[in-house]
């Protein structure tokens, strides 16, 4: 049996499941009814965490959600976010009052529920003043349809200007920030991770497997795997760079020596990391769910952690893997 552990998000009292829900592929790559078995066998092994956002599948995902939460919502920590582009012209995107009132109303209706447990602006908006976001949000949390904030793709000096506005005005402040961070990404451990930690901040990693690198399922070269990101998204080509391959061969050859699976060992990593308060992961099929849930059983010893560090150290330096910005 894989017991599920529940972290504090950030140094806020809500508790998270350290393994979560990323719903990016409902209404896409899995179907309706798929998804929905998918949320409920989650829920059933004790992941509380369902992450999703107004554009995922085109508001398909959030739809499924609603669906599938139905007599379940009040078990769930249910994060949803806006800010990315939803619709051409004015308005349809960024971090301001109109856009993500707007937003927050769509959502609310899809999810067919009348409060998030975690809003988050789904990146970084130059065009308009964090003060106004902010205190959208604080109204937000007021009117109780909001229990708490967090952003995502954040550069850490916009992180803490946010953090410092709050302070200032007395609004709410931003819990926790979701970032591209893996194995194959360990670049907010530079400048962003210590942020976290000083301000007691949680981090959410998305890409956790980076895009499928981490699972081996790329380390014997030839052919993309049927069914994968690389085989169903042609421009996921661009990261299958020879380094990562060849890290994605070591982790695999690590996993094999720990008799585990390599995702199993990539998503325990990222549990033990400081400040990482729940790992966001995919699923397109129930089967995955299980899969992934045996990271929570990982032992990770000092030897598989200096090979895993030593394999991934220059991952730290560069460009990260992933980081949505408005255009």
């Amino acid at each position: 049996m894989n017991r599920v552990k529940y972290n504090r998000l950030g140094n806020s009292g809500l508790q998270v499941s350290e393994l979560g829900l990323g719903t990016n592929s409902f209404g896409k790559r899995a179907d309706q009814q798929t998804s929905i078995n998918i949320i409920h066998a989650a829920l059933d092994q004790g992941i509380n965490f369902v992450d999703t956002a107004n554009i995922y599948a085109g508001s398909e995902s959030e739809r499924i959600i609603g669906l599938a939460l139905e007599g379940r919502r009040q078990s769930v920590v249910l994060a949803t976010k806006a800010g990315l582009p939803k619709h051409e012209g004015p308005g349809g995107s960024g971090s301001s009052r109109h856009h993500l009132m707007q937003e927050l109303e769509g959502s609310l209706l899809r999810l067919k529920t009348d409060y998030v447990d975690l809003y988050q602006i789904h990146t970084f908006d130059p065009y308009t003043p964090l003060e106004e976001t902010l205190r959208t949000l604080d109204d937000m949390v007021s009117a109780g349809k909001v229990r708490y904030i967090g952003a995502s793709n954040y550069a850490a000096w916009e992180m803490m200007k946010a953090l410092g506005i709050s302070e200032a005005q007395k609004l709410v402040k931003y819990v926790s920030i979701q970032c591209s961070y893996s194995l194959a990404d360990r670049t907010p451990e530079m400048e962003l991770l210590p942020l976290c930690l000083d301000q007691g901040i949680g981090i959410i990693p998305y890409f956790p497997l980076a895009g499928g690198i981490l699972t081996g399922k790329y380390a014997g070269g030839g052919a993309a795997p049927v069914g994968s990101r690389a085989e169903t998204d042609p421009n996921f080509s661009r990261f299958l760079s020879p380094e990562r391959i060849e890290l994605g061969k070591q982790v695999k050859g690590i996993a094999e020596e720990l008799g585990t699976s390599p995702t199993a060992l990539s998503l325990a990593w990222l549990m033990n990391r400081p400040a990482v308060s729940t790992v966001i992961v995919g699923a397109t099929q129930v089967e995955q769910v299980q899969h992934n849930l045996h990271s929570v059983s990982v032992h990770l010893d000092a030897s598989t952690l200096g090979k895993l560090e030593q394999a991934s150290l220059s991952f730290r330096s560069g460009e990260p893997f992933a980081f949505y910005r408005l255009p």
